[in-house]
């Protein structure tokens, strides 16, 4: 295959990911994030780079968003929720924020690819994504791509999934979202 047939490829496996993401779910994750008084986001490695993408919208929308270990994350607590993304659910670092915030009082929220894992346990509510996780054999092979690139990147698709469907109840567009923005560029 060349560059631009793989490239084709990856957007045909990215359609028959995002078209088995329950729209309850998602939408649950939506309604919990205009209800939280501040939104934390969290993951490890490129999932956690997908994360920061949403906190970033987030705060583009005028809604109190945090990344899980900058220097300016405020403290947890109730009325919050955290929102982890998490391919395997089993990352240890990412199990135990989950636990520590919900005893702080805060909800979790989780998006992972095992509705088995120990972080879908913990969650008080979660969206499934069909995808590899990055550990998958070539045998298991659901996707051409390298570990858990599928589950990034419709982690990633999602997440702005949830950013129009809050512009959207909000009725916010683009324009009033960019006054958030950074313009010290």
């Amino acid at each position: 295959m060349n560059t631009v047939q793989y490239a084709a490829e990856i957007v045909k496996e990215l359609q028959r990911s995002v078209a088995l993401i329950s729209e309850e779910k998602a939408q649950e994750l939506a309604d919990r994030i205009r209800n939280a008084r501040k939104v934390f986001v969290a993951g490890a490695g490129r999932s956690g780079l997908m994360g920061k993408a949403f906190a970033m919208r987030l705060m583009h929308m005028g809604i109190d968003a945090y990344v899980i270990g900058e220097t300016i994350t405020p403290g947890i607590g109730p009325d919050d929720l955290l929102i982890v993304g998490s391919g395997s659910g089993e990352t240890q670092s990412l199990v135990a924020m989950a636990r520590k915030a919900k005893q702080l009082g805060a909800l979790v929220g989780a998006v992972f690819i095992r509705p088995e894992s120990s972080l879908a346990g913990l969650s008080d509510f979660g969206v499934e994504v069909p995808a590899a996780t990055k550990d998958q054999t070539q045998d298991q092979a659901v996707t051409i791509q390298p570990m858990g690139s599928l589950f990034e990147q419709t982690l990633l698709i999602l997440y702005d999934a949830v950013i129009l469907k809050l512009m959207e109840q909000t009725d916010q567009d683009s324009g009033q979202m960019f006054g958030n923005h950074a313009n010290l560029e």
